[in-house]
C-alpha cells in the first residue's frame, strides 16, 4: 500500500532501504493520472512507494529541488540514485524503476 509521508517521517522512510518517492500536488492533473498508474504498479510489489505532497512539505521540496510535479526519486539507504519528472505509463515506470 502506498503511504503518504510528512516531512517529519521522511528521513526514517528513506534511510534503510530502497524506496520510490512520488513528489506530487493535489491540484496537478498529471499527478492524479500518475497516481492511478502508481496504484497499479504498487500491486506488483517491486519497490516500496511513498508519496509526498509538495504543498505540505516545502522544506523537502526545497532540499530535493522539486521544481515540477510529478517528480519521482528513487532513494537507496537515504541517497538519491535516480530521478525523473512527468507522467509515465505503467510500462515506462516499470522499465525506469528497473
Amino acid at each position: 500500500m502506498i503511504k503518504h509521508v510528512t516531512e517529519e517521517e521522511f528521513g526514517n522512510v528513506i534511510n534503510d532501504k530502497k524506496v520510490l518517492v512520488d513528489f506530487y500536488a493535489t491540484w496537478c492533473g498529471p499527478c492524479k493520472m500518475l497516481g492511478m498508474v502508481m496504484e497499479k504498479f504498487d500491486k506488483k510489489g517491486i519497490i516500496e512507494i511513498v508519496k509526498v505532497d509538495v504543498d505540505d512539505a516545502p522544506n523537502l521540496s526545497n532540499k530535493y529541488k522539486i521544481y515540477s510535479v510529478p517528480t519521482l526519486i528513487i532513494f537507496e539507504n537515504g541517497k538519491e540514485i535516480k530521478r525523473t519528472s512527468g507522467f509515465m505509463s505503467e510500462e515506462e515506470l516499470e522499465k525506469w524503476v528497473g
